[in-house]
């Protein structure tokens, strides 16, 4: 079963407190989304470690249950 776009939020913000976060369903299939999160607590560390962040928030489920997630991070400006 597909995960909903509520879900994939609520769980990024559950681990990344101070995180903004966008998710768009990219093909109405609920299966391949995008995001952007935003977060001061992405203050100094490089991209690779933001993305792995947020794939650690999502518990494992990327390339299950959540087929494809385009990810984008950045820093409050």
């Amino acid at each position: 079963m597909p995960m909903q776009a509520d879900e994939i939020e609520t769980m990024i913000r559950a681990a990344i407190p101070d995180a903004h976060v966008e998710i768009t369903d990219l093909a109405g299939d609920g299966d391949h989304y995008s995001a952007r999160v935003v977060a001061e607590s992405f203050r100094g560390m490089p991209r690779v470690r933001q993305h792995q962040r947020v794939y650690d928030a999502l518990g494992g489920r990327m390339g299950g249950v959540l087929h494809a997630l385009q990810l984008t991070t950045a820093l409050p400006s």
